[in-house]
């Protein structure tokens, strides 16, 4: 069991999705992860919690667009408008502004000056994901860039991550913060369709990545890549029925 009752500033701590048919989206990953979804609170703009254990370990919500529905990745930040500050500063564009959602927290969203696109949470009663780093929770996020020195740059000067590359087998960065990975890069440049934009992925803990992949085949899913080995062990990257895609990596049952 992983439980977490807070996140230190500058450590991705929630997930989310905004979907165009909420009750498609909570029938699909309630049965690939196991969650049970709350209703929606009145006062909520219909976003809902996903339960795992009665703990809370990602939200699903109405789309604000009109475009694919995504997954999106929240850094935790001790100021979400002192961050923000940060993120003009450092080359990126604010796309919302900073604003309360309730007392749950503090929340705004930019985009990197490459344009991939992720949001900061400043923690009121709600602190982050309960349960994290195990099946059917959120375990790790990844930014698929096209230019990741400019990346890099920018992501240091707002969270204060370090990028540290290895090369073999092949390049991956882990983003470290006070010695500890908190999130992670890959050079798309040749590995991925140039018509697939630059973005953050959101990864989901799995005890069988072959199972799950046919779980999500099985209630029309797709899947994009995989199920394949990598030196930190198997993954896959899926579609859901309406077009978010996610990925799953093995995470031994506690």
């Amino acid at each position: 069991m992983a439980e977490f009752t807070e996140y230190a500033a500058g450590t991705p701590s929630w997930v989310d999705i905004g979907v165009h048919d909420i009750d498609a989206a909570v029938a699909f990953y309630g049965t690939l992860f196991g969650w049970t979804v709350a209703k929606a609170a009145p006062d909520s703009g219909g976003y809902r919690m996903a339960l795992l254990r009665e703990k809370a370990v990602a939200g699903v919500g109405p789309a604000q667009d009109p475009g694919p529905p995504r997954w999106t990745t929240y850094v935790s930040v001790a100021d979400a408008d002192t961050t923000t500050a940060a993120v003009r500063e450092a080359g990126g564009t604010v796309l919302l502004e900073p604003m309360d959602v309730l007392d749950a927290g503090r929340m705004a969203v930019f985009s990197d000056p490459t344009g991939v696109v992720l949001s900061i949470w400043q923690p009121g009663q709600h602190r982050g994901a309960q349960l994290a780093n195990e099946p059917g929770t959120f375990c790790w996020s990844e930014l698929n860039s096209r230019d990741t020195e400019t990346a890099a740059a920018f992501y240091e000067a707002v969270f204060g991550w370090k990028a540290d590359t290895t090369t073999e087998p092949t390049q991956y960065t882990q983003f470290v913060l006070d010695g500890r990975s908190v999130a992670g890069m890959l050079d798309m440049a040749g590995r991925v369709p140039d018509e697939v934009p630059a973005h953050w992925l959101v990864y989901f803990g799995s005890a069988d990545v072959d199972g799950t992949v046919a779980a999500a085949q099985q209630e029309g899913g797709q899947v994009f890549v995989g199920p394949m080995d990598i030196p930190a062990g198997r993954f896959a990257v899926l579609g859901d029925p309406q077009g978010a895609v996610f990925a799953v990596f093995h995470m031994p049952a506690s």
